[in-house]
């Protein structure tokens, strides 16, 4: 079981802070059931989990996995799907978000760049997807740098350039 101040990464909310375990005690929750209230690292709100959900959760990677992790990026393949059909499109990136690795994020990112610039155009859809993923591996990874969100694509860049150690 996780304790507060846990960091942790849930379903596809990505990273969360778990801000307090217990009963709750409004409606919708069962009586006697214990649950996290998450906090999710990107974008706002609250979850509200049982402690006993079958649905994904882990810990946040530590940093060496993080470190050891960014040194992969450069193998790891894009994720494209070639199929011009919205739903098929869809249904390809988010059998990809449901491995809850960080290896099929960047493997989104990866793929839908890939796809935006092979066909010269921009969708707000596949937009949103890319950011969805990338704010989601960027949560975890800066929990486990110990660093800004907003400083997590820098920390990338300058790891893979060799200028960060």
């Amino acid at each position: 079981m996780y304790k507060v101040g846990d960091k942790i990464v849930y379903g596809e909310n990505g990273a969360c802070n778990v801000e307090a375990v217990g009963e709750l005690s409004f409606s919708g929750a069962q009586p006697g059931r214990k649950y996290y209230t998450l906090r999710p690292l990107a974008g706002s709100g609250t979850c509200f989990v049982p402690v006993d959900t079958t649905l994904f959760i882990r810990p946040v990677i530590s940093k060496k996995e993080a470190l050891k992790f960014i040194d992969s990026i450069p193998s790891i393949e894009p994720a494209v799907c070639y199929d011009n059909r919205f739903n098929h499109v869809d249904a390809f990136y988010r059998e990809l978000f449901k491995q809850h690795t960080n290896e099929a994020l960047v493997s989104i990112i990866k793929g839908l760049r890939l796809r935006m610039t092979e066909r010269k155009t921009k969708s707000g859809r596949i937009e949103a997807t890319a950011k969805r993923a990338q704010d989601m591996l960027h949560g975890e990874l800066s929990i486990a740098l110990g660093i800004e969100m907003k400083e997590v694509e820098q920390f990338i860049t300058e790891r893979l350039n060799g200028s960060r150690g």
